[in-house]
């Protein structure tokens, strides 16, 4: 498999369009048209991971937080710069899943779910995803061509079903100026035709190529149509809510989750006599989304890179709170190798990065 056969393969699953306006995802260094050797899963390109893959003869590594997410200067020796030449004289190819994998229903904060037990894990946010019905009214003999660009742009489908329409036909009428250049019918004159009112569903990012195709195909000098913008929940959204087998207390839940993590320290915020059982999480730094956790009824939201006055609006608003590191998305190391080799079919070997890139020292 090449590197743009993977893109493609991890794009029908995480859609790098579904990643925030600041993210950087994709192939951030690498040529698409290199065979992939093997694959390293991290949750940060640093130096020593990328000597691993050297080490392990891997030429693609895949992480969770961009190497690069500013507008790149210079490469020099400072900085990332070693690190980016290194990836680039070893032929080593970067990509990045970040919010995008952060959206994902089986994603990082399903993980860490996964990881202290949650059972009947559900999206802690859903996005609304946005999509157009599409009506087109164009003439009965040049409706087949029309459906037949769509559905070569694989616009007109669904996940399973591809040439997805509905059309109805009735009987149109214009009568075209003296300036008017009529694909059927003559200047000054009333014509009647028999057209067909062609509709098909469009995703919101679909909607330019869907113009530009309408316009390409469609006989009449002025084509006739519309644009009905609609929304529904979408499958994906921020962070997991979910319940523990049985209650705790805080101090016993703090030591489980130390221990399923490995992770050193933590730090509670709130009610240290309350009892745990149902649990939101939002992997990273997501405190914005504590206000979403306590309406969802969640006894405890856990986080990352928690400020202290945003601790201190958490005890205000009576919301119990687990700052327990950035460092704990390090899991999805390992949930996304299981997840590569099932999209991949087990057709590239996965390896997780055995390197801590955590940068803090606990002392």
């Amino acid at each position: 498999m090449i590197i743009k056969d993977l893109l493609q393969v991890i794009d029908k699953h995480v859609p790098f369009s579904s990643s925030e306006s600041w993210d950087n995802v994709g192939l951030l260094i690498g040529n698409q048209e290199n065979e992939v050797n093997g694959i390293l899963t991290t949750l940060d390109c640093t130096n020593e991971v990328v000597d691993e893959a050297i080490e392990q003869n891997i030429n693609t590594i895949i992480a969770h937080h961009p190497l690069i997410f500013k507008g790149v200067q210079n490469i020099t020796n400072d900085s990332y710069g070693p690190i980016i030449r290194k990836l680039i004289q070893n032929d080593i190819q970067l990509i990045a899943l970040h919010t995008n994998l952060d959206v994902y229903d089986k994603g990082v904060s399903y993980m860490i779910g996964q990881k202290i037990g949650l059972t009947n894990m559900e999206i802690l946010d859903k996005q609304n995803e946005t999509y157009y019905k599409l009506q087109i009214f164009i003439p009965d003999e040049n409706v087949e061509e029309m459906k037949k660009a769509f559905d070569n742009h694989q616009l007109a489908q669904t996940e399973e079903y591809s040439n997805v329409f509905f059309q109805s036909q009735g009987k149109g009428q214009f009568k075209p100026s003296e300036n008017a250049n009529p694909h059927i019918g003559t200047s000054n004159k009333t014509e009647i035709v028999y057209e067909t009112k062609l509709e098909l569903m469009i995703d919101g990012k679909d909607k330019a190529l869907a113009t530009r195709l309408l316009y390409e195909y469609h006989p009449y000098e002025e084509p006739v149509f519309d644009f009905i913008k609609m929304e529904k929940a979408s499958s994906v959204g921020l962070g997991i809510i979910g319940e523990l087998p049985q209650e705790l207390s805080v101090e016993d839940f703090v030591g489980h989750y130390k221990t399923q993590l490995d992770i050193p320290a933590v730090r509670f915020i709130g009610d240290k006599k309350a009892t745990i059982k149902r649990i939101a999480i939002v992997g990273g730094a997501g405190i914005g989304y504590a206000h979403i956790a306590k309406n969802k009824q969640a006894d405890l939201f856990i986080t990352g890179d928690v400020k202290h006055h945003e601790a201190l609006d958490s005890i205000m608003d009576g919301i119990n709170v687990l700052d327990a590191n950035h460092y704990s998305e390090y899991v999805l190391k390992d949930g996304l190798k299981s997840l590569l080799e099932d999209w991949t079919n087990g057709e590239i070997n996965v390896v997780s990065s055995n390197i801590n890139t955590d940068p803090y020292e606990y002392m």
